[in-house]
């Protein structure tokens, strides 16, 4: 039992709004914090309708990722869009794999994780520069503005779950390309931190937080595959 709003609706439909679905209460539309449609392409929208249909007694949100995510994009519109895309091309900008540990051991996993992810980048059009340690190493300005560029060619849909994942991961250009390489990138996020653990033992709040972590990653993964569907 949560301490959520009393379910208020019996029935959850599909109906159609324009080109899209809107989810339906009742035979009334649900509608985001900010008042807009909650519709989307079928497969989302028939997603975030099996989510209404799992409440039970009461509302609980947070058994709604999808539905919270959503509504997060519609209502944040156009507008929204300079700030996502400022957050990625900041993180870019003193990316996670661009920085090698001085331990050698630790340095040669990191290459071996990093590596893939930075070659594809930069077959694409964005070199980074690597360097070791901590001291801040520029990357060349054709890169951010090439990304900054392609992130701009995105519609919101695509572009929040990129920022999302950017701030899970740590990592813009594990970001790019997590969907691909799912495993491969969250592992690498965690590169140093299960290093670490290796020698000191792991610890049982830092394992609640790669699990919460690993699940934000893998709902955030489902949205945008969601939202790419026809």
């Amino acid at each position: 039992m949560t301490d959520g709003p009393k379910r208020f609706y019996k029935e959850v439909t599909l109906i159609p709004e324009g080109h899209r679905f809107a989810v339906a209460l009742d035979g009334r539309p649900a509608r985001t914090v900010g008042r807009h449609v909650l519709a989307a392409n079928k497969t989302l929208a028939e997603a975030l309708a099996q989510e209404w249909r799992a409440q039970e007694e009461t509302i609980d949100l947070t058994a709604m990722p999808l539905t919270r995510l959503h509504g997060f994009v519609l209502d944040a519109g156009e507008e929204g869009k300079a700030q996502f895309i400022d957050t990625i091309v900041q993180y870019a900008g003193s990316d996670l794999l661009c920085y090698r540990a001085e331990d050698e051991t630790l340095a040669a996993r990191q290459e071996a994780m990093f590596g893939p992810f930075l070659k594809k980048a930069a077959e694409e059009g964005l070199p980074f520069e690597v360097t070791t340690g901590l001291l801040p190493v520029e990357q060349p300005p054709e890169t951010l503005l090439g990304l900054r560029a392609r992130l701009e060619g995105l519609d919101l849909g695509e572009l929040f779950p990129r920022k999302l994942m950017t701030e899970i991961l740590g990592s813009a250009v594990l970001a790019l390309f997590a969907d691909e390489f799912t495993d491969a990138a969250f592992e690498a996020a965690l590169i140093d931190e299960t290093y670490q653990a290796e020698s000191w033992g792991r610890d049982g709040e830092a394992e609640a937080r790669w699990k919460a972590l690993r699940q934000d990653f893998d709902v955030t993964l489902k949205y945008l595959a969601l939202q790419a569907a026809a």
